[in-house]
């Protein structure tokens, strides 16, 4: 082990009242506090109070250390695995917040479930669920683009996950998902100095929520069991799938794998578009380009996934959307053994934050980078693009599983939404980020809608969903 040198950061608090302090920072303004942070201290620098200490990093060269290659030097961090205060709590031992080797059985039994194969299947639901939502907008001035983008992942995520209309139930699980966020997001100094055995108004919320969704989904897995097939779902996949040994997953893990899913595969991808429509609607020229390619490409017809790979402008969008504001801006690990981590020394239990939001603004990396410039993706810029500095999905055998399936879903929904509407900032709005669970417009997104004129009448197009 070489020198055991720390990283700089700000003094440790002396005392409660200073610890309230630091506190008070991270509830109101964390990705401000932690941005000038890394502009002061640098790529790495660490935070101390309460006697825990937490390094901040954002040097890609570290990021590929913890994720790659010492990846079996760190675990998730308690904020996701702590059954008592972190995200388990919530979602139980899905593969969000578990570790070690019941993660890696759980990775490999869910993996085929996101194959590429199975998830293609899922482009047709995308597309009618956006489309009946497009018609719902018909005639319409203003809408909280938030509450439309949450709306309808969250229908899309239901339908392949499950394979069964439960609209009845939709706003209560809108209304549980909501929840779930707000109380995992809370930086509160009082949520987190009181006991846990009070039942603050938000903890009372949470528990419903949970109470709520176990609900629905043991139903649902109950009602599957009556006929035990597949039914090309998600959870026929969970149901019937078998480690090595021949052994399947219980109803609760089934149950917290789907709960993870909900959660994790409807708000990350609403919020990476209404970021994109935020952007758009300051942008122009962009949007002018990726009219352009739409209107080129599809002639008025509904995209199908075959149609993806014609519309690469497209996607470059989604790419430079996620990466001004990533849905999973911050992610953490705890070393459970020493570490060197460049010129410094981590030791054992030190908490780790991964900042994608900071190492994605880092103009070391990346050219103007508060400039929405969607071409840094493009085939002959990409390759340039420095390792580990764009990680909207995580890094290394952590990265999101669901990252085909929500790229694939983020692009459908981008061309056909501008096929249809522009989408407009209201004079003198401002947008705020809200730092929760994901990175959320804060109070929603109200935008003005303005119909565009297309080719021709939107129909269906004559060729059917192919593999890409």
């Amino acid at each position: 082990m070489a020198a055991q040198t720390l990283p700089p950061g700000p003094q440790a608090p002396r005392n409660f009242f200073q610890l309230l302090q630091l506190m008070r920072k991270f509830e109101t303004d964390m990705l401000g506090y932690v941005s000038r942070s890394f502009k002061q201290y640098g790529g790495i620098w660490k935070i101390e109070a309460g006697g825990e200490i937490q390094y901040m990093i954002s040097e890609p060269d570290l990021i590929q250390e913890i994720t790659v290659k010492q990846a079996d030097k760190f675990h998730k961090s308690p904020d996701y695995i702590d059954d008592k205060r972190g995200l388990a709590r919530f979602l139980g031992t899905g593969l969000l917040t578990n570790d070690g080797e019941f993660w890696k059985r759980q990775r490999k039994l869910v993996a085929p479930a996101f194959h590429t194969k199975r998830i293609e299947a899922y482009a047709q639901t995308m597309v009618d669920s956006t489309k009946a939502m497009l018609d719902r907008w018909h005639g319409q001035s203003t809408l909280d683009i938030d509450d439309e983008m949450m709306r309808v992942t969250l229908q899309i995520v239901v339908k392949t996950l499950f394979n069964v209309d439960i609209s009845a139930e939709a706003e209560r699980i809108g209304d549980a998902m909501t929840a779930l966020q707000q109380m995992v997001g809370n930086n509160s100094i009082v949520e987190k100095l009181l006991p846990l055995w009070i039942p603050t108004p938000q903890r009372r919320r949470s528990k419903k929520a949970v109470d709520d969704l176990d609900e629905i989904i043991y139903g649902l897995i109950a009602d599957w069991k009556k006929e035990g097939k597949d039914n090309g779902d998600l959870l026929s996949m969970l149901m019937l799938t078998r480690d090595d040994e021949g052994n399947g997953m219980s109803d609760k893990q089934v149950r917290d794998e789907a709960v993870t899913l909900f959660l994790a595969g409807h708000d990350t991808t609403a919020n990476t578009l209404n970021w994109t429509w935020y952007l758009l609607a300051q942008n122009p020229e962009v949007e002018a380009k990726l009219h352009h390619e739409i209107d080129t490409v599809l002639g008025g017809n509904l995209p199908t996934l075959a149609d993806l790979r014609r519309l690469p402008y497209s996607e470059m969008v989604i790419k430079e959307s996620m990466r001004l504001f990533p849905p999973a801006y911050f992610f953490g690990r705890v070393a459970i053994d020493d570490v060197q981590l460049g010129n410094f020394y981590a030791p054992k239990g030190t908490g780790i934050g991964i900042s994608s939001y900071t190492v994605h603004r880092d103009p070391r990396w990346w050219d103007a980078p508060e400039t929405f410039r969607p071409e840094r993706f493009s085939p002959e810029n990409a390759e340039h693009i420095r390792k580990y500095s764009y990680i909207p999905f995580g890094a290394g055998p952590r990265v999101c599983i669901g990252n085909s399936f929500a790229m694939m879903e983020a692009h459908l929904m981008l061309v056909m939404i501008a096929q249809r509407y522009q989408l407009r900032l209201s004079a003198g709005q401002e947008v705020k980020i809200d730092p929760l669970l994901t990175m959320k417009p804060k109070g929603g997104l109200h935008l003005l809608l303005e119909e565009r004129q297309v080719s021709r009448p939107l129909s269906v197009s004559s060729h059917q969903l192919e593999a890409v």
